[in-house]
């Protein structure tokens, strides 16, 4: 599919949510072309590989082997560390950016910083509560 065309973006995104459908979020991830698998034992990555496998071969759908990357115990994902047998963390490399991040000295810096922050919400206990003070300022 030529990704040159307005739409084809989110046409394609729309075949893969279709294909992995009845396992999205069961043990698979997919945004556009990449497609995390996880599981909590061996045995059942490899059903669930195979599941996924089978699941691309239908509408013709092919993996490059070189872009693949198999049963890794620690993963990045979109901004955040997945480790094998205890869950999902922050990257540390994002966290250190905001912590690292000037002062605010404009009137939208509290939005930019809040939408910074607002990605690792579930792991702020209390996030409102705290970011309360600038969410004021909007």
């Amino acid at each position: 599919m030529p990704f040159g065309l307005c739409n084809a973006p989110f046409t394609f995104q729309a075949l893969m949510n279709t294909v992995f459908e009845p396992y999205l979020k069961k043990f698979v991830l997919v945004f556009f072309d990449d497609i995390l698998i996880y599981n909590k034992d061996w045995g059942m990555h490899l059903v669930h590989l195979k599941k996924v496998m089978k699941l691309l071969r239908k509408p013709q759908l092919y993996t490059t082997k070189s872009k693949c990357s198999f049963a890794l115990l620690k993963v990045e994902y979109f901004g955040h560390i997945i480790i094998c047998y205890e869950g999902v963390a922050t990257d540390p490399q994002k966290v250190e950016c905001m912590l690292k991040r000037p002062t605010l000295a404009t009137i939208k810096a509290p939005r930019g910083f809040l939408g910074l922050t607002g990605y690792y919400i579930k792991f702020i206990k209390g996030y409102g509560i705290i970011s309360k003070p600038l969410t004021s300022l909007l």
